[in-house]
């Protein structure tokens, strides 16, 4: 009997698919083949493999923390290295030695990128014994594993029983050797944002199969619904009890410092030869002289050596609801005419004519409470529906003068002209892009528009001086606060009593720079990545060496990278292959105490 019931689903699956599927072994990927970087004959066509395969890596291997990632990835830095190290370096001129450095020092990045990982996901396992498990059943979908629905099934249980302890565990804080509960809260935090990565795991992993397999659907569709509900439960719970942080509390702002190796760490990727303690003491010097510029305009204005009452006058200039971006466009139109008839820097027509607007949500303005831009300014002015206390601090940072600084920055000449010029010289070099070489461009120009009248009263460099002391108030507290010496509260107190911010757009730039994206040396990058290409506009245009315009040009057609590379291009330097960072364009800095 059973012979003939084969022979039966043997028909039934030839006359539905033409073969005899059922009676087939599943198929199989076959191992995955250890990655080979080719020989590096031209650098930018192979900065531009490097960067198709890696990308093509990073979307199959897609889950940052799972072991399958960490093992390919260290394999192709790791033949990446080994073609670098074949190449011919003496064959090679100014502007290929430069992308040698920039593609060897991003490979390094990359693999100690992978150590932080690492190391931040053991430090979370504590309150992670699970993800493992998870990651596994990812890769093994990735991959189209056979998968065993009722085994799946119990899997999925035996996780989510895991859980039921775990979740018991932290409400009760119960104690052992391993207790969670005595994980830092910035340690839990994290920890928070990785149980919500992996439900989106989960999420794409169910998703495939649901409905599509009915035998996977029948097995693993409810145990899939509690694990998902009840990681949702120890997220709240971990939050709540291990990090202080209600989930409807929307003001808390913890950060996750990452300590001073890892900082020294991070300005050694940036070529940045200067400790924290000495990026600090250059932070305080350029506070300094901000201050006394303010003093200035203050008595200009009348309010003597209170220059935080010239400010507040200063914030009240602010235009009606509706008329801010006639505002932004003006400003946008002044700004390019000055840079036109000052012949700073070759403003296409294309960039110039098309440039576009848009408004910033409320929400949006929690942790960009100032414009944002690019092919796009993003104008930040209050709507309808915000409350009366914030329309009143949104209308006052973004103010007249204020916007008359934040617009050339966002539009042209500022990110708007860079991404448009990115996109047409030198593209290749767009993976080694860095806050140092794309704020300190923006920055430099409000430097120079400053030494070149732009700011046309008192309250026009008031409204430039703010923006610049906030740029050196952001390294102070940002390098601050990963060097463990100040609070998230601190430096929204430090916003508010030395720079003069409203105390909701401080604690949103304070929210910003640490609970968001961005890389913890991005909001000191703004004043030294511009001190930097000052520096270099000193030596090349103070001297009669390059004109404004052609220096300008020919930072931009370079592209972006470290600022100590553009110093090496425009001077035509053949770097050796031994080179490391040692431009002090500030000379020798005393560290701050």
């Amino acid at each position: 009997m059973l012979r003939g019931m084969r022979a039966l689903l043997a028909l039934f699956g030839t006359a539905l698919f033409g073969t005899t599927l059922l009676a087939q072994a599943p198929p199989r990927r076959p191992e995955p083949a250890p990655y080979i970087a080719p020989a590096i004959v031209n650098l930018p066509e192979a900065i531009e493999l490097y960067q198709t395969d890696r990308g093509l890596l990073s979307r199959f291997y897609d889950a940052a923390q799972s072991p399958a990632t960490d093992r390919v990835m260290r394999q192709f830095y790791v033949a990446w290295q080994t073609a670098l190290d074949q190449v011919k370096y003496d064959t090679l001129d100014a502007e290929a030695r430069i992308d040698w450095h920039l593609l060897r020092n991003r490979v390094r990045y990359e693999q100690y990128q992978l150590d932080e990982t690492k190391r931040r996901f053991t430090e979370m396992s504590a309150l992670l014994p699970f993800a493992p498990r998870l990651l596994a059943m990812k890769d093994a979908r990735q991959r189209q594993d056979a998968l065993d629905p009722a085994a799946t099934a119990t899997a999925l249980t035996q996780v989510d029983k895991q859980l039921d302890e775990l979740i018991k565990w932290v409400n009760g804080g119960a104690r052992n050797a391993a207790n969670p509960a005595a994980v830092p809260p910035t340690v839990a935090r994290r920890a928070v944002a990785t149980i919500s990565d992996l439900r989106g795991l989960l999420k794409e992993w169910f998703g495939f199969y649901s409905s599509y397999d009915p035998m996977f659907t029948w097995w693993v569709t409810e145990p899939y619904k509690k694990l998902d509900q009840d990681l949702d439960k120890y997220a709240a719970a971990v939050r709540e009890k291990l990090t202080g942080v209600r989930k409807d509390d929307r003001d808390t702002i913890l950060g996750d410092p990452i300590g001073r190796d890892a900082l020294l760490k991070e300005l050694t990727f940036e070529m940045m030869p200067y400790s924290p303690e000495q990026l600090i003491t250059i932070a305080n010097e350029e506070f300094a002289w901000c201050e006394r510029e303010m003093l200035r305009a203050s008595r200009e204005l009348g309010f003597g050596d209170d220059w935080k009452r010239a400010l507040e006058h200063v914030k009240d200039l602010h235009v009606p609801p509706g008329e801010q971006t006639k505002l932004v466009l003006q400003l946008a139109n002044e700004a390019i005419a000055f840079v036109e008839k000052n012949q700073l820097v070759t403003v296409p027509t294309l960039a110039r004519d098309t440039w576009r607007m848009r408004m910033m949500s409320p929400e949006a303005q929690r942790t960009a409470p100032f414009f944002l831009g690019g092919e796009s300014v993003i104008v930040s002015f209050p709507t309808a529906e915000m409350g009366h206390e914030l329309k009143m601090m949104s209308m006052r940072g973004n103010n007249i003068h204020f916007s008359r600084a934040t617009v050339h920055h966002e539009l042209i000449p500022g990110h708007n002209l860079q991404q448009f010029m990115n996109a047409r010289h030198r593209t290749y070099r767009r993976p080694f892009r860095t806050p140092f070489w794309i704020e300190g461009w923006a920055l430099h120009f409000e430097f120079l528009l400053w030494d070149k009248g732009f700011p046309q009263s008192p309250e026009d460099r008031i409204g430039m001086l703010f923006w610049r002391m906030h740029r050196c108030a952001r390294i102070i507290f940002s390098l601050n606060f990963h060097l463990g010496k100040m609070t998230a509260q601190q430096c929204v107190d430090f916003l508010v009593d030395k720079v003069g911010h409203e105390r909701e757009n401080a604690a949103a730039e304070v929210r910003r720079s640490f609970e968001s994206t961005y890389p913890p040396l991005y909001q000191a990058a703004y004043m030294l990545g511009a001190l930097q290409i000052q520096a270099l506009h000193r030596d090349l245009v103070g001297t009669g060496k390059m004109t404004n315009l052609a220096f300008h040009d020919a930072i931009l057609k370079g592209n972006a990278m470290p600022i100590e590379m553009v110093r090496a291009s425009l001077t035509g330097t053949k770097l050796p292959r031994d080179y490391s960072p040692s431009w002090q364009f500030r000379g020798n800095v005393a560290p701050a105490n």
